[in-house]
């Protein structure tokens, strides 16, 4: 991955999910996406010069069916000889499709691509798309198919991991979500000419380890332990629910577009690249683990040539509490350093989005820190998990 690095990166704020509508929910996904390349091409980006949009989706069905990245490029005006096209690697599709485009940069296939991820779980709910895994019982039962909450909560047992240390973890999150500034990453979500949300919503400063307590667990005996127990016979089972609604990601709404060049396009864009791309890497795990991220993260330091040590950030998706909490003791990292400014169980997980809002994240904190290194990696359901590691320039 000598020759790929990142140029811009963007988001949007995380809007919650809500019954009555999501903040962001007017907005379709498409034109969630689409604001993002209309932010790029004023900040860094003319799109004359963009060889392809690569967009991650998690739930491609409904308004994120069809090419999504094409439905965006074209709203936003861009040129008709702009293409696009849409990765769906579940959590990690948004990650997926910025490792992806990496690589093409790497290989000499392209000089700039734009790739990212979108999610609108207000228009879109997920599993909306009735996946075979999750609704074949013939599959079920060959595969061992569990909600990723009972992989959660499996994976916490397995570590000796507790409700009060998971309570504990929610609560830093909320606290360092609602400390953390609006970053230079962050466009606000417009509709017309309305701004509908500067930044990240749902973090809460004031919440504590008794309130979170008090809260019943999401996982109980109907939850598919039995399946659990045929495919991992030998993992140990919490004797009660682990998980609750607050350690558990938020439902959000988002956007997230990363740009990817090689050296040359320093001078095509005009600027100089903000990181390298040092190690990339998707692994699997026996589902329904949820220890992914830990392989993913081994994989891709690996191939940086670095340690776990040198990190000076680690933007861990925070698919339930127990992910940063593992990937914390498997690698030894300072605490303080993994998600310092809090994470999805405080302000939501897009889903596809996702990928491009921890590069963002990662990219703002190492400018801060004046920090080298940072890791990103992301759990999904069925055992898979991604990481990257970037090395900032300056």
């Amino acid at each position: 991955m000598a020759d790929a690095y990142i140029y811009d990166a963007v988001r949007l704020p995380r809007g919650r999910v809500r019954r009555t509508g999501g903040t962001l929910a007017e907005l379709p996904p498409y034109e969630l996406f689409g604001q993002l390349l209309t932010a790029l091409e004023h900040r860094c980006c003319p799109p004359e010069v963009v060889d392809d949009v690569l967009v991650g989706v998690s739930t491609a069905t409904g308004e994120q069916a069809g090419d999504i990245a094409r439905a965006a490029q074209l709203w936003s005006g861009w040129p008709d000889s702009v293409p696009g096209g849409a990765v769906s690697r579940l959590c990690c599709s948004g990650l997926d499709a910025i490792e992806s485009a990496a690589a093409r940069v790497a290989a000499g296939f392209a000089d700039v691509i734009v790739a990212g991820g979108v999610e609108s779980m207000s228009r879109v709910p997920m599993l909306s798309d009735r996946p075979a895994i999750a609704t074949d019982a013939d599959l079920g039962e060959r595969t061992g198919f569990v909600t990723i909450g009972v992989s959660a909560d499996l994976t916490a047992a397995g570590y000796g991991i507790g409700r009060a240390e998971l309570d504990s973890y929610a609560v830093a999150s909320h606290r360092r979500a609602a400390a953390s500034t609006v970053s230079r990453s962050v466009i606000p979500a417009r509709k017309g000419g309305t701004v509908l949300l500067y930044a990240d919503e749902g973090a809460r400063p004031g919440a504590g380890t008794d309130e979170f307590g008090a809260l019943p667990a999401l996982f109980g005996e109907d939850a598919g332990w039995a399946r659990v127990a045929r495919r991992l016979p030998d993992a140990p089972r919490p004797a009660a629910g682990l998980h609750t609604l607050a350690t558990a990601p938020q439902l959000a709404d988002g956007a997230s577009a990363v740009v990817i060049g090689n050296r040359a396009a320093t001078d095509t864009l005009g600027r100089r690249p903000l990181a390298q791309i040092v190690g990339t890497a998707q692994t699997a795990v026996r589902s329904p683990l949820l220890t992914a991220p830990v392989t993913a993260a081994r994989k891709a330091l690996d191939r940086a040539g670095i340690r776990a040590a040198d990190l000076d950030v680690a933007e861990v998706n925070e698919s339930f509490a127990v992910t940063p909490l593992v990937l914390t003791r498997e690698l030894g990292l300072d605490p303080a350093r993994v998600n310092p400014n809090g994470g999805a169980v405080a302000v939501g997980h897009p889903l596809g989005a996702t990928g491009g809002i921890l590069i963002a994240q990662a990219l703002d904190e190492l400018a801060r820190t004046d920090g080298e290194f940072a890791l990103v990696t992301i759990p999904a359901a069925l055992g898979l998990g991604a990481a990257m590691v970037l090395r900032r320039l300056h």
